[in-house]
């Protein structure tokens, strides 16, 4: 590290040093990605190119609000390298508080050991409780039994308080450590994020149907056939929601229901939440294979009388028209006004993304975070 630079100097030499407040980050590991500072003043915004560190020295980045800055009384800030999943922590992988300061002008000196990467490492005693719900769990509308699986959080036994749910397909490649092409750990995601104090949540995990995992997740007469998606939806909506909410503490309300999923997956999602826009008040949908239905109409069943909130991601790796049909898709469901506030829905997009439980597992816990706990003070 290097503070005696001759910026860095001029800097402190500055006259009008006392009408503002500077703050000097060190850190130990250094890359190319930028440093931004997220906190209270900015509703804790992880990527606001405004708060964007300059680097001055090796390892070494600074920062000043100007002398008319609207600060908050106290002001409470983070550092990160762009993202919740990539927050400052300390040396030994742990989660810091925030920061803080009363001074609204001088010099404030910082450190940080170390930077979370893609919300690893995790606690074991944050972990959610994994219970099964059943071997065999009845699915009368296709005459056929499912594994499914409930993710609870970590304290539900000492808690008396009810959750969201989220209810996920390809149950096999969420947190399976043996899953034939990876999985999402969403497990350890999800204990991350309880130990920043958000995702408190319930994960319903579905199995899929194997070699009928296509048929089961399509929907009506499409490029694939004729499929068995209507009668997956009816059982998710109207048989296995009813249970768990009889049997978990839920919140059961819309706004506190999602459902989601990848591929074909998420394509069965859509159409979960098209038909239900009554039941699922929220949309997780990765790499949707939208190509099994190209003329793909958003003609909800019933009316949408609140918003939902869709969180919509795709990778330009995966295919030559991924991009290209997932931001149509977003367009037809703002023109359609199944969705009229542009600002419920969230379009990620990496272009170097791949069809993969590696990229869907990065996304997933920003994907939550957006769609149950909008506001970040942690």
């Amino acid at each position: 590290m290097n503070l005696d630079n001759t910026t860095l100097t001029q800097e402190l030499n500055d006259p009008i040093l006392n009408t503002g407040l500077y703050i000097i980050l060190t850190t130990d590991e250094d890359d190319a990605r930028p440093v931004y500072i997220s906190g209270n003043f900015n509703n804790w915004r992880t990527q606001d190119k405004e708060f964007m560190m300059e680097k001055i020295g090796n390892n070494v980045y600074h920062y000043k609000f100007s002398h008319d800055f609207d600060y908050p009384v106290e002001l409470l800030y983070k550092f990160t390298k762009g993202d919740w999943s990539e927050v400052e922590i300390d040396s030994h992988g742990n989660r810091t508080e925030n920061r803080s300061t009363l001074a609204h002008t001088g010099i404030q000196k910082e450190h940080v050991a170390r930077w979370r990467k893609n919300w690893l490492p995790f606690k074991q005693s944050f972990l959610p409780q994994v219970q099964l719900i059943s071997d065999e769990f009845e699915i009368p509308q296709l005459n056929k039994t499912r594994k499914i699986w409930a993710l609870l959080p970590h304290d539900y036994d000492n808690s008396s308080e009810s959750y969201p749910v989220m209810y996920l397909q390809d149950a096999q490649n969420l947190f399976n450590e043996s899953a034939e092409f990876g999985n999402w750990e969403i497990d350890k995601k999800l204990a991350v994020m309880s130990e920043y104090k958000i995702g408190k949540i319930i994960i319903i995990a579905i199995e899929h149907a194997k070699e009928d995992r296509i048929k089961e997740y399509n929907v009506g007469k499409t490029v694939l056939g004729k499929g068995q998606g209507k009668k997956y939806i009816r059982f998710v909506t109207d048989t296995l929601k009813p249970f768990v909410d009889s049997n978990f503490r839920t919140k059961k309300e819309r706004e506190f229901t999602g459902i989601g999923g990848s591929s074909m997956g998420g394509l069965v999602s859509i159409f979960s939440g098209l038909r239900n826009p009554e039941v699922y008040g929220k949309l997780m949908i990765f790499s949707p294979s939208l190509w099994v239905v190209p003329e793909l109409k958003i003609n909800p069943k019933k009316a949408n009388t609140a918003d939902s909130k869709i969180y919509l991601y795709g990778g330009g790796d995966e295919s030559k028209t991924m991009i290209e049909h997932i931001k149509s898709f977003k367009e037809n469901l703002i023109s359609s006004e199944f969705v009229k506030d542009k600002s419920k829905i969230n379009l990620s997009i990496n272009r170097q993304g791949k069809h993969s439980e590696t990229y869907w597992s990065d996304e997933f816990p920003k994907a939550i975070e957006w769609l149950f706990f909008n506001t970040k003070e942690s």
